[in-house]
């Protein structure tokens, strides 16, 4: 896979999983149904997880393409933030759009 091809894989995977916590009733996304409704705490713990598991997926796909470059702090503080970016749809859609009731 080219380089192209791997920096937008990671795009692509990182919406998606972003997205996750805010669009179903599961447990990591395949776990059992949660009662009446998710706890807001519970899908920022599953946001949390799921950065972690993009995050694997573009280290391994960096080593792949060759020498990993060192990162520091900053390298997660963004890309936390970017990943709480692109998690607002999904925010958005679960608690200020959707009609409960």
């Amino acid at each position: 896979m080219s380089v192209t091809g791997s920096v937008w894989l990671v795009i692509v995977a990182a919406f998606i999983a972003a997205n996750l916590p805010f669009v179903n009733h599961r447990w990591l996304v395949v776990g059992p149904v949660a009662g009446q409704r998710k706890p807001l705490v519970g899908r920022l713990a599953e946001l949390l997880l799921l950065y972690v598991l993009v995050g694997g997926l573009a280290l391994l796909l960096e080593r792949r393409a060759g020498q990993i470059a060192p990162q520091g702090w900053e390298f997660y503080a963004i890309t936390g933030t970017l990943f709480l970016t692109l998690a607002f749809p999904g925010f958005v859609y679960r608690y200020l759009l959707r009609r409960h009731g």
